[in-house]
This record gives structure tokens, C-alpha cells and sequence, in this order.
């Protein structure tokens, strides 16, 4: 992380404005070093301002020009880490176009309203600042600068039975990195496919309405209840845990849950690690991928207890090597693995 961070503040509310450079300023390493009252505003000031911006922090609904727009010119003109700070629910396809158009990372407002509730995001606004000046510059390209994400061949139909479920976790980076490898997955996969992706609540059943037009796998925001089926994606309901039971039919059905509370996520990815080795044995293949924290590696230690295997991404493709790195640092992978490799590794691996 760099001494000084520099920040660009930009967002239609002076309130807004106020209270994020209050927040920001409770870190040493944080400088606000300007502000922007809409998306035309903030490009001509880092344009004025040059490298004295590191990171910028973003409403997306503002008048003249939205975020996703500022987005679109300011990563064809100088890439810069953006995290979106916006209503939850607001706007969702501008959120999922944000992330499109190379946003790192998501703080939701926790009111409309011009109140000291605010103030609730301070941590996680100032967490999420450092962490997104850490962000390789080329992590930061439109998502279709990704390369082709063609699906494998066809031929291979059926599974060794080694491998009965691919359990992913991945969090900052994520919906990008999955847009590029579930596409690629064959639509004759011979096992499920469930993912802990860290998101706000309410988006996560959008984005996999979105993900499944982007390829011929089913997608599906996962319902209690659903039974875990060859060849389909289940995606974690943010806002709840997600583990797996046995229903008298000897079917693995999806159970969705609150508790612990305790933990920094809401799904965790270690709660579906360790649900998924208890269920399947050593016949789960778990993949950490990029993103802040250490989500997932105590999940990983209880499918390497149980026997089964875990696969990290290499830190040359992550947008954040945190929760990888933890893994890799403990022991616990079994390979680490580019993004534009991974769809083969998962399928060989089966």
C-alpha cells in the first residue's frame, strides 16, 4: 500500500461529499485531495489534478453525467481504482454496468437521507480505499477486454467421479473474473457449480440473470431448497449464509441461513467450504479466487481435512491477492492458476 493515498470524492450531494472526507480523513493514510459534484466534473479535475488521484470513490446516479459514463471515460483515459458508493437497490443495472465498465469494488449508502447513519461505512469505506490502491492497473480493463471466453469442446461428457462439486469463492474482482470463466465452462459439465460471491443485497439475483444470457450453463440465484444439480451455477442469495443437506430423497438441496453472525460475510465462503466437505467428502474441488480478506481459507482447511482438493488463482490475474494468498500462505493449494487457465484446470480435474 502506498504512504499517502489519494482520493477524489465525487457525488451529487455536498452532505455526501461532507461526510465521506470526514470519513476518510479518521485514516493517516488517507488524502482527500479534491472533490466533484457529477461525472464531467470529476474528469475535468483529475484531468487538472494528474496523478495526484489514486483512488476515486463514486456516486452512480447524478445529473450530467452518472457514474457509469465517468467510468467509461475515465478508464479510456487513465485507468483508476473506483469504488462505487451508492443506495443499495438503486439503480442495480447501473451497478452491474459500473462493474462492467471496471468499478473494483462497492460501498452501499446505508439512507437516502442526509443523517449521521452515514457514518456506518466509515470502516469498510476506509478498508476498501486501501485496498482498491493496491489494484494492478491492467486489473483495471473493461471486462470486454477480457480474451474470448469461448466454452471448451464438447467431448468430454462424463466425470472420473472424483470430483462431485466445484465450490468457488471470490469476492473483490469477482463478478468481472466470473463473467469471464463460467462462460467457458462446457454446457455438458457433468457436476454443479456453486459460488460465494462477496455482493451487496439485492444484486446477487441480478447478476446471475445476467451471467446466465452470458453462457450456456443454467445460472440461478440460489433458493432454500434447490437441489444441487449437475451442469447448473448456483450463486449465493446475498445477506445469507449457504450450506447444503441431504432431503429424504438422498438429493443435496441448498439451505440458506443467518447464523454466525459473527462473521465478516454474509454468504461466507468458509461456511460453504466447510458444508460442502462435510456433505461430499473428498470429492469436492474448492477454487479461492481474487479477492480482500481471508475468506475461504479455513473453509479450504476442511476440504484438505475431508480430503478433496482446492485450487487458488495466481496473483498474476487477481484484481486483489488476498483471499488466495491466504491459502497459498497456509499450505492449503493444490495448484495455483491464471484466470484464463482455470476453466481447464477445473474441468481436467474431474
Amino acid at each position: 500500500m502506498k504512504n499517502i493515498i489519494r482520493v477524489l470524492i465525487v457525488d451529487d450531494s455536498a452532505y455526501v461529499r461532507k461526510v465521506i472526507r470526514q470519513m476518510l480523513s479518521r485514516s493517516p493514510f488517507i488524502e482527500v485531495v479534491d472533490v466533484a459534484h457529477d461525472g464531467a466534473d470529476a474528469l475535468e479535475k483529475i484531468e487538472r489534478l494528474g496523478d495526484q488521484v489514486d483512488v476515486v470513490t463514486l456516486d452512480l446516479l447524478m445529473p450530467k453525467m452518472d457514474g457509469v459514463e465517468f467510468i467509461k471515460h475515465q478508464m479510456a483515459r487513465r485507468p483508476l481504482p473506483v469504488i462505487v458508493v451508492s443506495i443499495a437497490n438503486e439503480g442495480g443495472e447501473k451497478f452491474l454496468a459500473a462493474l462492467d465498465a471496471g468499478a473494483v469494488d462497492f460501498v452501499h449508502k446505508p439512507t437516502a437521507l442526509a443523517t449521521e447513519k452515514m457514518f456506518d461505512i466509515s470502516d469498510e469505506l476506509i478498508a476498501k480505499v486501501k485496498t482498491a490502491s493496491t489494484v494492478p492497473i491492467h486489473c483495471l480493463a473493461n471486462i470486454n477486454e477480457f480474451p474470448s471466453s469461448t466454452p471448451l469442446p464438447r467431448p468430454r461428457i462424463s466425470s472420473s467421479g472424483k470430483i462431485e462439486l466445484v465450490a468457488i469463492g471470490i469476492s473483490t474482482g469477482g463478478p468481472q473474473a466470473l463473467a469471464f470463466l463460467i462462460p467457458q465452462l462446457p454446457e455438458n459439465l457433468p457436476v454443479p457449480v456453486v459460488v460465494v460471491l462477496h455482493m451487496p443485497v439485492g444484486y446477487t439475483n441480478m447478476y446471475a440473470q445476467r451471467l446466465d444470457r452470458l453462457c450456456s450453463l443454467d445460472v440461478k440465484e440460489a433458493q432454500a431448497g434447490d437441489v444441487v444439480r449437475p451442469g447448473e451455477v448456483l450463486i449465493a442469495q446475498a445477506g445469507h449464509h449457504l450450506s447444503f443437506k441431504r432431503n429424504h430423497d438422498q438429493n443435496v438441496v441448498v439451505h440458506l441461513h443467518t447464523k454466525p453472525f459473527d462473521l465478516p460475510h454474509r454468504p461466507s465462503v468458509d461456511v460453504m467450504f466447510q458444508s460442502a466437505a462435510e456433505i461430499y467428502k473428498d470429492r469436492v474441488l474448492g477454487v479461492v479466487m481474487t479477492g480482500m480478506g481471508s475468506d475461504g481459507k479455513q473453509g479450504a482447511a476442511w476440504i484438505k481435512s475431508h480430503g478433496g482438493s482446492v485450487f487458488t488463482e495466481a496473483e498474476e490475474s487477481c484484481v486483489v491477492y488476498g483471499m488466495p494468498r491466504t491459502v497459498v500462505e497456509a499450505g492449503l493449494s493444490d495448484r495455483s492458476i491464471p484466470l484464463n487457465q482455470m476453466a481447464k484446470a477445473i474441468v481436467d480435474a474431474l
